[in-house]
């Protein structure tokens, strides 16, 4: 009898799972694996993958541009104040060199001096960290190339502060001459090659204090660039003296309370449109209180801050008078772009002679009638306008403890300790 042999071949089945086959889009594990070989995976799951994958990187570069561009924002803006209250041409990096490099020779008891360039670096690095109060901090964090970057982009913000004022003061100061004094021929707002010793008035004003412009002979002296009458660095200006008058026997008489330095300032740390508060008494001079009382007012359209507010800036300080006073200079010269040097005029050398006549002085009585200059009461035109009466940085503590709120507070304790023991 013959037998028949099973039928070993897979019967069709409309089922996949009942014929033992895997669907089209899914593959058989195999059996033995081969560890150095990779698993085969859907093409579609693959790209689906990869897909994924670049989003998240795209999100993650996304955020950490976004993240830079706020810092280098923020750098840039917080640098705008340097060149305006801290210095006109140090860099940042030698200022960093010398705190550090005090702070080493205090450590090892270095007792040997510094010299005179090493003290205005220190003088302009607490002056840095008073102004970018978070500076000092964050360069004891960052990495050196981090502090490196961050140093740049404060220092982009610091030249381009100085541009934009050195542009604006161009026409404001040609204006304020022109309707000051009435020179014939008016002095171009914009045309600098006009002015400098070539212009009677201009030329007036820059003029040396020791000399006497109206006399032919040194004018032309001074045109003519001669041994004996060379104007540099080391000679004030008349525009720096009150009402451009100046006594040589007492060359402090008048020195840097002038009109045309006001209206700069206030050109510069406030608005243009505020210089023309400068003539002014009362609330209406205070610009800055002004600002902030427009400002509180929702009735009316966004008030633009104003620089002095957006760099914090308080009082009017030695600093920002030396750069107040070397952009009038350029402002009142012929030279069409800023530079350090102009014929024998060294502008780094005048600002470092503007601030050591505050910062380096002889002694305790010289000391106190500096300090009081930035705010001095007299004259035609007031410091104080800037500012209003703003004294809030003159309340010491023990002038605080007396006054009415810390003595209603005072009694009511000694009140309340009075009641407590007669119980």
């Amino acid at each position: 009898m013959a037998t028949t042999s099973p039928d070993l071949t897979p019967h069709s089945s409309e089922s996949g799972s009942e014929s033992g086959e895997l669907p089209p889009d899914q593959s058989q594990f195999p059996v033995h694996v081969d560890p150095s070989q990779p698993i085969p995976t859907s093409t579609n799951v693959r790209a689906k993958r990869h897909i994924a994958a670049l989003e998240d990187e795209l999100e993650t570069l996304r955020q950490e541009r976004g993240t830079k561009q706020r810092k280098t924002t923020y750098y840039v803006a917080q640098g705008r104040a340097i060149r305006r209250m801290v210095v006109l041409y140090s860099s940042l990096e030698d200022l960093v060199a010398e705190n550090d490099r005090r702070y080493e020779s205090l450590r090892l008891m270095d007792d040997s001096e510094a010299t005179l360039e090493q003290d205005r670096m220190q003088s302009g690095y607490i002056e840095l960290a008073q102004t970018l109060p978070w500076l000092h901090e964050k360069l004891g964090q960052l990495e050196h190339k981090e502090s490196e970057d961050m140093l740049k982009k404060l220092k982009k913000g610091a030249d381009a502060a100085c541009g934009d004022d050195t542009s604006s003061l161009e026409e404001l100061v040609a204006a304020w001459v022109n309707q000051e004094f009435r020179p014939s021929p008016l002095i171009k707002p914009d045309d600098k090659h006009s002015r400098g010793f070539t212009s009677d008035i201009c030329g007036k004003l820059l003029c040396p204090a020791e000399w006497d412009w109206d006399q032919n002979r040194i004018k032309a002296s001074i045109r003519n660039r001669t041994m004996d009458y060379i104007v540099s660095e080391n000679s004030w200006p008349v525009f720096m003296y009150e009402n451009y008058k100046v006594d040589r026997d007492k060359l402090e008489e008048g020195f840097l309370k002038l009109k045309l330095l006001v209206l700069a300032f206030k050109a510069i740390f406030t608005s243009p449109s505020s210089a023309k508060e400068a003539d002014r008494d009362g609330d209406g001079a205070d610009i800055l209180e002004n600002n902030r009382c427009a400002r509180r007012k929702s009735d009316q359209a966004k008030v633009k801050t104003c620089v002095a507010s957006i760099i914090n800036m308080k009082k009017v300080t030695p600093r920002a008078i030396a750069y107040i006073v070397c952009q009038v200079r350029f402002a009142l010269s012929c030279v069409s772009s800023w530079c350090t040097v102009d014929g024998d005029f060294d502008y780094e050398v005048f600002w470092n002679n503007i601030v050591d006549y505050f910062e380096v002085v002889p002694g305790p009585v010289t000391k106190h009638r500096v300090d009081k200059l930035p705010s001095w009461n007299g004259g035609p035109v007031l410091f104080r306008k800037f500012f209003g009466t703003n004294h809030r940085q003159d309340l010491m503590p023990e002038v605080v403890s007396h006054m009415s709120v810390n003595a209603l507070a005072e009694q009511r304790r000694m009140l309340e300790d009075a009641t407590f023991d007669s119980e």
